[in-house]
């Protein structure tokens, strides 16, 4: 697996392992399976594994504790806080105040069974509470050795400049994939000129751009999936023909739908690092594999092209989970 940096010194696997999954909201967990995912992960060479301590809550952090335990592979961990929500419900609080993100730091540290954190995220951001206070509590746990890195989820350009005037940024995590192209006017521009690496999660439009999903009554029992506006009957008919146009390409090179949307990711910039998320050894080792496909800038450009020809019906999140995007 070839290696990238993010920010200035956080070198990882080009594609990460997405854990969310593995704990809620894509159906039924099963941790054998998951630490037999994890184990695979490790020997594929992928070694950036990015959880939060909203996923559970809290029981995707441990199952990368115990999993952590049972390896010696030099494995990343990122990591985030500022979501605060119960188990069984969706409705969510944000909480980015340094007294919280100490106490949520060590929570984390214990369920994950480690001294420090590779890279910690401000989940999402509250805009009722200053980010320069955020960051500077953040940097307080760097100086302590808790935390080596700080990261940001789905902030807007100017959150993000003045936090990284506080305490470099090290990452921003945010959704992008071949249907979800908002970063590229503005976001991703001003991590590259502040030199923040960038880390796309849900690079397979949640499943939907591989083509699995063909209708809204594709999902299993308890799979967020079913109530998110871009999966909704009406807008999942129409946004089935982007995900034709990416399987027409894969069948061009000989390649997987999966594969092509993360080599076209692989190809935006050195500094992207997408961490698509499975809980399945099939779809992990086929993800893996991406990292070998090369997309030219001619393929790039055709692909963008016939997307574009197709809007996105449909919202990201429902409003409830647009709260702290682009904040």
């Amino acid at each position: 697996m070839k290696k990238r940096t993010l920010g200035q010194d956080l070198t990882v696997s080009a594609i990460g392992l997405g854990c969310m999954g593995m704990s809620e909201f894509y159906g039924p967990r099963d941790d054998e399976e998951s630490m037999d995912v994890l184990a695979r992960a490790a020997e594929l060479g992928i070694d950036f594994f990015d959880t939060a301590d909203m996923y559970g809550p809290h029981h995707n952090e441990e199952l990368l504790g115990a999993f952590l335990r049972t390896t010696s592979a030099p494995i990343k961990i990122a990591t985030k806080f500022g979501i605060v929500r119960k188990a069984g419900e969706y409705k969510r609080q944000l909480d980015n105040s340094a007294a919280y993100a100490r106490k949520a730091c060590e929570a984390s540290l214990r369920r994950l069974g480690i001294d420090c954190i590779d890279l910690y995220y401000v989940h999402r951001v509250n805009g009722g509470q200053p980010i320069e206070a955020t960051m500077e509590g953040l940097a307080a746990l760097v100086e302590e050795g808790k935390i080596a890195r700080i990261g940001l989820c789905e902030v807007s350009a100017d959150t993000l400049r003045r936090a990284h005037a506080v305490h470099p940024v090290t990452a921003v995590q945010t959704e992008y994939s071949l249907w979800s192209r908002h970063v590229e006017a503005d976001i991703l521009p001003t991590c590259r000129e502040l030199g923040i690496g960038f880390v796309p999660y849900s690079p397979l439009g949640r499943g939907f751009l591989t083509g699995r999903f063909q209708s809204d009554h594709d999902f299993e029992s308890g799979d967020f999936r079913a109530a998110l506006p871009r999966f909704e009957r009406e807008a999942i008919s129409k946004n089935r023909r982007i995900a034709d146009v990416i399987a027409d390409m894969a069948a061009e090179k000989g390649c997987t739908p999966a594969q092509i949307s993360l080599a076209w990711l692989l190809a935006k910039g050195d500094d992207i690092v997408p961490i698509p998320g499975t809980k399945q050894l099939t779809y992990l080792e086929e993800n893996a594999a991406a990292a070998n496909i090369r997309m030219s800038a001619r393929e790039c450009e055709r692909l963008e092209s016939a997307v574009e020809r197709l809007p996105v019906a449909g919202e990201r999140y429902t409003k409830e989970g647009m709260k702290g995007v682009d904040a």
